[in-house]
């Protein structure tokens, strides 16, 4: 069994809280991706579970044995970082077999550890080159190659793409994904990119100032964000926010911003009758927003006007930048649209994908009945 497990984890440097409270638990061969803005404490996460970092609270087990005193040789993980960290004047050969070679395993086991590892990253006629003869791609398969040949419970990856270009990010993420179903072994991967986080993880842990802000699956990351930071940071281009007030008129929910107000559907509106009157933080994702002359069969829309700033072609889609009331905001829509920088332009938001926040607390209003009844958030897009 390889599960690993925070428990009430804390990290300071002096007075600066790296980590505050991390409690995670995961599974068996799971892809666990941690995910955050620089300084939000993935990284230094990744490090106490490795051994690189102490630990100043809590406790971290890898399996049913806690680790907090366990040197890092002996905790049965092996990790990949950003920089590769391989050896100039070895071979691809030897920075792979090093770490073999260190714990005294027989040259044969390391051969042929070496060479299954090399053939499976599709590397194995490199083995006597160095470092400084390989592309980026090439030099990032390498450090992968080195973690699998020790077979550990548990493998590490602290960025481990950021060194590439768009081209090979691409490449990599399927790569990577492969490679942990093939080997059937539980991952942990630390990025900034949620793009990475979305792709490539069966749970995605969202982290921000050194708390743990939602775990969950990438889908339900996406649809149910639990906050604001959460509905923000998940999703390219990111979520629109407005400041509104909820109202009800006429038996109807109503969401008024400063830019415009639209009615809800019942199904949505009901959901948040009973917050009436409270000022709250208005969520729609760009996706959402479409040219009324384009928008797809089977949803709720409500029509407004805003003014196109900037279009955006992006071949398959066009991105339109809009602005009402001195509010700016991004419609993604189909890259048929007639809108013009300059010119006025009707847009339909899906209201059955709207989302509600708190404006103090800026938890989701609906998070807890979303959990409960996925299935009706939604559906009819």
């Amino acid at each position: 069994m390889a599960t690993v497990s925070f428990r009430h984890v804390w990290k300071r440097f002096g007075n600066t809280v790296a980590v505050k409270d991390l409690n995670i638990e995961v599974a068996d061969k799971e892809f666990l991706v941690l995910v955050g803005p620089s300084g939000c404490g993935k990284s230094t996460s990744l490090r106490m579970l490795a051994g690189l970092e102490e630990i100043t609270e809590g406790e971290i087990l890898i399996g049913d044995r806690v680790v907090n005193n366990v040197a890092p040789k002996d905790r049965d993980v092996a990790m990949v970082f950003q920089s590769y960290a391989l050896y100039p004047h070895m071979t691809v050969y030897e920075n792979m077999a090093f770490g073999l070679r260190l714990r005294k395993t027989p040259k044969q086991v390391i051969d042929q550890r070496v060479r299954e590892a090399a053939r499976s990253l599709g590397i194995d006629n490199l083995l006597d080159r160095r470092p400084r003869q390989l592309s980026g791609g090439q030099r990032q398969r390498v450090a992968v190659g080195r973690a699998i040949v020790r077979e550990p419970a548990v493998f590490l990856m602290d960025e481990p793409l950021s060194n590439l270009d768009a081209k090979l990010r691409v490449e990599a993420r399927s790569f990577i994904s492969k490679l942990h179903q093939r080997l059937g072994t539980t991952f942990i991967y630390v990025t900034h990119d949620q793009v990475e986080a979305m792709t490539m993880g069966t749970r995605i842990a969202v982290m921000s100032a050194g708390e743990l802000q939602q775990i969950d699956t990438p889908y339900n990351l996406y649809h149910n964000p639990r906050n604001v930071f959460v509905a923000g940071f998940i999703g390219s281009p990111s979520m629109n926010f407005f400041d509104a007030v909820l109202k009800e008129e006429d038996g109807k929910v109503i969401v008024e911003t400063p830019a415009f107000r639209i009615p809800l559907p019942p199904a949505v509106g009901n959901m948040y009758r009973g917050h009436a009157g409270k000022r709250v933080v208005f969520g729609v994702r760009p996706e959402d927003i479409h040219d009324v002359d384009y928008q797809p069969p089977g949803i709720l829309p409500a029509i407004i006007e805003a003014n196109v700033e900037v279009v955006e072609q992006m071949g398959n889609e066009m991105n339109l930048y809009l602005e009402e009331q001195g509010k700016t905001f991004i419609a993604r829509t189909d890259p048929r649209t007639q809108a013009r920088v300059g010119k006025r332009q009707a847009v339909a938001i899906n209201t059955s994908n709207i989302h509600l926040f708190d404006a103090n607390t800026e938890l989701s209003l609906a998070y807890e009945a979303k959990q409960a009844q996925p299935e009706t958030i939604g559906a009819s897009n």
